[in-house]
């Protein structure tokens, strides 16, 4: 039986699972889970790319020798990071969207195109780590004088696998440097914001076949000859939004996981003035939908909270945690969970708390209460989202979709259905593996149809849990 194998890289671990289609349910296995560590360095905050890449091959080989009938492979990852080349030499590890040197590219590109017109050509949500702001930063400390071309994270690992070099057009749509909808690069753009067309590579849409892995690779890799790479939707955002089970069109998603992502699938993008005020973005789906979407923070914010007080002596297991804070009081101190000040890593649970002081709001009185308050924080960003959905499209939220992992968070699934007031479905956890799995599956042969079909095989090999609305009126 053929298979497939998605590598799916997070901006905390990266894992290799395999997934075969039988009887139009998707079986998979998972055969390497490494994690992500950003590295500081003097110059700022970078990805360990090389890292990321061996790890990532080591478990694609092992896939292919624990499967004969590995066909395929694909790679999916966080979005706006890329690596500079001068040949095939890499130009240093590349800088993490988190790092603060992207903030000096904001007024740059500003100075040379406002943020309305930039909207309106890119249709992206202002966000200060978009790649074109990172261009900026970068092209102003003399980091593009040596570069020849950039490749996005996932066609970077696909390059150094296959030898071919692409942007997948999901992924280059949160660049802002390609046209609204997809069209193509925005080079009347690029020279008013003094950068190079040929810095920018071809590209291409999910389900191409960028080729079998490059001998060298396979042999080191132990990579048997019939894998081939394609392109999925590349960004993990696109690739999870194919595996979420939506059957009504009244439904909106929220892929929950380092970050949170609350959005509508739709077949045209919306660029008007009130979306652009409300933070809306227009990213590329897979099958040219549009993924509507604001970029709210996720569990980033419980993640780095464990870590800063795991730092003082504090050691949490969060299950326990989660437990408990489902057991404290309801009335919990809660804040804007969008606020900027939360974005860069660091000691999350003082920022927070100095900011509840600022508003004269009081401070949790324990560890449970401060988790159930950003859980509670999360949902109240998410229900702010789904009522912008509601207006900027004139839809009527009928249901939400959460998948990835906040789906395994019981308690911010309910949250979220009373907070919203209207029920969570809530799963697959792995809906972005999934849904790379899937268009892989559908460009080898191995599964047939639209997105709905494929999102027919999620529906039935993943049930989802569905939360009622319990005891908070919307609103």
């Amino acid at each position: 039986m053929s298979s497939v194998a998605a590598i799916d890289l997070g901006a905390t671990s990266g894992r290799v699972i395999v997934g075969s289609i039988e009887g139009q349910e998707l079986r998979l296995r998972q055969t390497a889970r490494f994690p992500n560590t950003p590295v500081r360095l003097a110059d700022g905050l970078h990805w360990d790319v090389l890292a990321l890449y061996s790890a990532a091959m080591h478990g694609l080989g092992q896939a292919s020798r624990d499967d004969p009938g590995l066909i395929g492979a694909a790679v999916d990852s966080w979005a706006v990071d890329y690596g500079l080349l001068h040949g095939d030499r890499l130009l240093g590890n590349p800088f993490h969207y988190r790092d603060a040197r992207n903030e000096r590219g904001v007024a740059r590109v500003h100075a040379a195109v406002g943020p309305e017109e930039l909207y309106r050509r890119n249709g992206l949500q202002h966000l200060p780590f978009n790649t074109i702001f990172q261009l900026e930063a970068a092209a102003a400390a003399g980091e593009l004088d040596e570069a020849e071309q950039l490749l996005l994270i996932p066609d970077l690992i696909g390059w150094w696998a296959t030898g071919r070099r692409v942007a997948e057009r999901t992924n280059a749509s949160t660049t802002g440097l390609l046209l609204v909808g997809g069209a193509g690069w925005d080079f009347e753009l690029l020279p008013r914001i003094g950068l190079r067309r040929d810095l920018l590579p071809e590209l291409v849409d999910p389900g191409t076949t960028l080729g079998q892995v490059v001998p060298e690779m396979a042999e080191e890799f132990g990579i048997a000859d019939q894998v081939r790479f394609t392109t999925v939707g590349s960004h993990d955002t696109a690739s999870a939004v194919v595996g979420v089970p939506m059957t009504d069109p009244d439904a909106v998603y929220i892929s929950c996981g380092t970050w949170s992502l609350v959005g509508a699938e739709l077949a045209s993008p919306i660029t008007s003035e009130a979306a652009r005020l409300a933070g809306f973005t227009n990213e590329g789906g897979v099958d040219g939908r549009t993924r509507f979407l604001k970029n709210v923070m996720g569990l980033w914010l419980l993640s780095e909270s464990v870590r800063a007080w795991e730092k003082v002596g504090e050691r949490q297991e969060l299950g326990a945690l989660l437990k408990q804070a489902a057991e404290a009081p309801a009335d919990v101190p809660t804040f804007d969970a969008n606020d900027p000040r939360l974005l860069a890593p660091g000691d999350m649970p003082a920022r927070i708390e100095a900011m509840l002081l600022e508003r004269g709001t009081r401070v949790p009185a324990s560890i449970p209460e401060f988790v159930r308050g950003v859980l509670q924080s999360l949902a109240d960003a998410y229900a702010e989202a789904v009522r912008d959905i509601e207006r900027l499209t004139g839809r009527s939220v009928r249901t939400v979709h959460l998948v990835g992992g906040g789906a395994q968070n019981a308690l911010l699934c309910q949250l979220t259905a009373d907070t919203v007031g209207v029920p969570v479905v809530a799963g697959p956890v792995e809906a972005t593996a999934i849904g790379n799995l899937l268009v892989q599956g559908r460009t080898h042969g191995l599964v047939s149809g639209d997105l709905e079909a494929l999102r027919a095989v999620a529906a039935r090999s993943f049930p989802p849990r569905t939360y009622a609305v319990r005891s908070r009126a919307r609103g």
